[in-house]
């Protein structure tokens, strides 16, 4: 069990004084840090400000370090599989733009796949030849695993799995896809960036062969970080497609010789701060306990599922078997911003996301958009209640 009164004390978005605070319900967007993460961040710049950059990035070489260290126990991986990034979207496109394509080469996308997702892929496509397919969703929402099964063959060079996506609660069954991909040699590429800090994450159960994170959601770390896992023999054999002199060494007038890791999927020039927050946050997660977190987490966002329903011309539109901790719903007569923006005026904060985040889906549900609602587990179900009865008052 979680020590609610700690967790809220060491938030500092959260109300710890008399009377009706703020209702934060974005943690799917950048969720609130605990104190530890920007106390971090602070201190470093401050000692930036104080010798410089460089220097102050060599007094904190083995934190640096214990970043890895600390995310690989978070998905249960070698920190030297893991590569450290600006973001989800960076780790994706890093790796998928490493996969060699060539024409008439496949790539199965996920229905629920966020549009930065299908953007790269049309981009590969047109610029090789490769083509871009759906995977088909079963009658709750989720993969379809007959079907992927089905689709599946020696064309097919990668498949992108859309863990938990940003626009519904539903969770993919990732490990099952993985097996049905590695059957005919396809490589998995997992984004997992709406799972990262709120769902189970083993890469080795998983099985794929990349996963791309964010920092700045259900990790609370700092916006701008990120991290990318790559399959150990991916780590040392795979040659990104951009490299520098940290991903390589300059060896000869004409040669190079890659990183023998994942660093090699990193360049020179980062936040040091965001990444020393970034360890800060997945520390402070993992010292709270996983399995209390991801608890909590789906503990509340039961909750709403429950309550929301009871709301005349109120419809949760959450797919699929698994859910996670997001809960999108609709009103009647009301678009989703304006759903937003009044529940603003009285300092709850959730937010609205639009079809052409999720193209294929929201258009397969006949959706233009739906209203997001994402409790991390310092949000209390005082505060889940008041959200509801919010939205109860709320005039079409």
């Amino acid at each position: 069990m979680l020590d609610e009164h700690r967790v809220r004390a060491e938030t500092p978005g959260c109300a710890n004084g008399t009377g009706p605070g703020p209702v934060f319900l974005d943690s799917a967007g950048s969720s609130l840090p605990p104190r530890i993460v920007t106390d971090t961040v602070i201190e470093h710049l401050r000692r930036e400000a104080e010798i410089g950059g460089y220097r102050a990035a060599n007094e904190r070489l083995d934190e640096l370090a214990e970043v890895k260290s600390a995310i690989g126990t978070l998905i249960n991986a070698a920190p030297t599989s893991i590569a450290l990034s600006d973001g989800a979207s960076r780790s994706w496109t890093d790796f998928f733009y490493s996969v060699p394509l060539t024409a008439g080469d496949r790539v199965l996308i996920s229905e629920a796949d966020y549009a930065s997702n299908a953007i790269a892929a049309i981009q590969r496509a047109r610029a090789t030849g490769a083509i871009v397919e759906k995977i088909p969703s079963d009658s709750s929402g989720q993969i379809d695993l007959d079907a992927l099964a089905a689709q599946v063959d020696e064309r097919v060079k990668l498949v992108s799995v859309l863990h938990a996506p940003t626009n519904s609660g539903l969770v993919n069954p990732a490990a099952e896809a993985t097996r049905i991909a590695h059957s005919v040699g396809a490589l998995v590429l997992l984004d997992a960036c709406q799972s990262a800090g709120q769902l189970p994450l083993d890469v080795a159960e998983l099985g794929v062969d990349a996963l791309s994170a964010t920092g700045r959601k259900w990790l609370r770390g700092p916006r701008g970080t990120g991290f990318l896992y790559l399959r150990p023999e991916l780590a040392q054999s795979m040659e990104p497609g951009r490299l520098d002199l940290h991903s390589a060494e300059w060896t000869g007038p004409d040669e190079y010789r890659l990183a023998p890791d994942a660093t090699r999927f990193e360049f020179w020039e980062c936040s040091v701060a965001g990444r020393l927050g970034l360890g800060a946050a997945v520390r402070y997660l993992l010292d709270l306990g996983q399995e209390n977190v991801y608890a909590a987490i789906a503990a509340r966002a039961e909750h709403l599922r429950k309550a929301l329903p009871e709301i005349p011309g109120v419809t949760v539109r959450d797919i699929g078997v698994r859910h996670s901790g997001i809960v999108s719903f609709t009103v009647d007569g009301m678009d989703a911003v304006e759903v937003r923006d009044r529940l603003l005026t009285q300092d709850i904060t959730v937010t609205a996301s639009h079809a052409g985040s999720t193209l294929l889906d929201m258009t397969a549900r006949g959706l233009t958009s739906i209203v997001r609602a994402s409790p991390h587990y310092f949000v209390g179900f005082d505060e889940l209640d008041r959200f509801v009865e919010a939205v109860a008052k709320l005039e079409s």
